[in-house]
């Protein structure tokens, strides 16, 4: 079995090219755009919540692991699982939740943030 050699960072290639640029003017435009928009919702945690759901359920699929809105939300509202498949898009979630608060209070995410810190009366344990 051959291992994985991974490159150095930064990579050799020269990324200042034009098409790059442009790439990341037209990000740079619809990010600013998106934090125009959160401003205008009362609590943008609804936002933040419900897009890290959606990923949370879309990067499980890839994993085979599949579960329906309905199960998803009930769960993240109550926190009763009706399939296992939601139980893993909830913690998957909250690891995202929890990345997120590291980045807004440091802003910064290092590899010291890879690990939950487990809570004894969590119902995903």
């Amino acid at each position: 079995m051959s291992q994985l050699k991974l490159q150095l960072l930064p990579p050799k290639e020269n990324l200042r090219t034009i098409e790059i640029y442009k790439h990341l003017t037209e990000a740079s435009r619809a990010l600013a755009e998106l934090k125009g928009e959160s401003k205008t919702i009362p609590n943008e945690t609804i936002l933040i919540n419900t897009l890290t759901l959606q990923e949370a359920k879309d990067s499980s699929e890839i994993e085979n692991i599949i579960t329906n809105q309905d199960d998803l939300y009930r769960a993240d509202v109550d926190d009763t699982f009706d399939n296992i498949a939601a139980k893993e898009v909830k913690n998957y979630s909250l690891a995202l939740k929890h990345g997120f608060e590291r980045v807004k209070e440091h802003r910064l995410l290092t590899n010291n943030y890879y690990s939950l810190p487990v809570r004894k009366h969590s119902p995903l344990l």
